[in-house]
């Protein structure tokens, strides 16, 4: 049987993604830059509704030039929500500063903003990162105005959530910074690439310098601050904005595979889902669920569908319990680690069949026969 993936890339039937590429190879601009990577910086910015963006080579990259921006150095304590991927927490260090975890809140499975409360009374950071976990929206507008009462800079982290809006406003535009990721996994993919948008047009332009070797306006090659080789290629911009004009199709059948697993589950008690609010869309890049069950584990089910061909994953790992960070300090931690020992991904592949998505929801609910 063929497998039956998480989430795998996505091309779009109708061949944009050639075209523009087509169109790179044709005139030439195969690298570094060109008409590919500035129309995909401003068609992104205007479909999410910011002012400026510039494409890099990874989400990875835009949380690091966003610290950068926002003047994170060494010995700055950053506040980063621990139940994540560590792409959020590693640029932290790559700016030799120090993070304290963020436990998340029941609900969203994002950071608790009381949590985020508690933290500032027993610190001072540079900045707050926040993950919308999973496509869906952590309390934005919140974690917001506790940053602004604080005086502390906001990066979003949205590598997971392009698409979903919160409080009629897509997330990754309410921070100082926010960021996107078009990893071959995400909702849409440049193969691999990401995105810093902000409202802040000098700070992205300086994020822009930076990602560029920090190369001076000089005949001679003339470096006055450290840089980095973080700029995305012509070719995969033009991946990217031809996986645009799909995005609004692949949140839709993310969400339709969403209710599907809802539909077919809602007579097991043991099984819960993260769900979104009345004030959200989500894309529901990935379908999780907790397990509440002493017999049926997460494991369990993921071996069942392993040894069918068919992918799933475990729920991140929270930093904090992670031997590279554990000895760091967390802010709760409780609900996180309980959302990890109970969770589960089920494949969300936007090229999932109904008959396939029938095959994942049958192994799973013999478990309740």
């Amino acid at each position: 049987m063929e497998r039956i993936h998480l989430a795998s890339p996505h091309m779009s039937t109708e061949g944009y993604e050639k075209q523009y590429v087509q169109q790179a190879f044709e005139t030439n601009w195969i690298a570094p830059l060109g008409e590919n990577v500035d129309s995909f910086e401003n068609e992104l910015a205007e479909m999410v509704g910011t002012s400026h963006a510039t494409a890099l080579s990874s989400g990875t990259a835009a949380i690091h030039l966003a610290l950068k921006a926002v003047g994170v150095g060494k010995g700055d304590i950053v506040f980063a929500q621990t139940l994540t991927f560590s792409a959020t927490v590693n640029p932290i260090f790559y700016q030799h500063a120090t993070p304290v975890f963020i436990d998340s809140e029941i609900g969203s499975w994002n950071m608790d903003p009381n949590k985020l409360r508690e933290a500032f009374k027993l610190y001072k950071p540079k900045a707050v990162i926040a993950v919308h976990l999973y496509g869906l929206s952590a309390k934005i507008d919140e974690i917001k105005a506790i940053c602004e009462e604080n005086n502390v800079p906001l990066i979003e982290d949205a590598a997971e959530s392009l698409g979903t809006i919160y409080k009629g406003q897509w997330t990754g535009t309410y921070g100082d910074y926010g960021i996107f990721s078009f990893n071959g996994n995400k909702i849409i993919t440049t193969s691999g690439g990401g995105m810093l948008v902000s409202q802040n047009k000098d700070g992205i332009n300086k994020a822009r310098f930076w990602a560029t070797q920090a190369r001076e306006n000089a005949l001679h090659y003339q470096h006055e601050d450290i840089g980095y080789n973080y700029r995305l290629s012509n070719v995969l911009a033009g991946i990217g904005r031809g996986q645009l004009k799909v995005l609004e199709d692949r949140v839709e059948k993310k969400r339709r595979i969403f209710e599907k697993y809802v539909e077919a589950f809602k007579d097991i008690e043991e099984i819960s889902f993260i769900k979104e609010t009345s004030e959200e869309r989500a894309n529901y890049w990935l379908s999780a669920i907790l397990i509440d069950s002493d017999t049926i584990t997460p494991n369990v089910i993921f071996e069942a569908l392993n040894a069918e061909n068919i992918e799933s994953r475990p729920i991140w790992k929270p930093m904090h319990m992670q031997p590279v960070f554990n000895k760091y300090d967390v802010i709760g931690g409780d609900v996180s680690a309980s959302y990890f020992k109970k969770g589960l991904c089920l494949p969300s592949d936007t090229k999932m069949t109904l008959h396939e998505q029938d095959r994942v929801i049958s192994i799973i609910k013999s478990f309740w026969n």
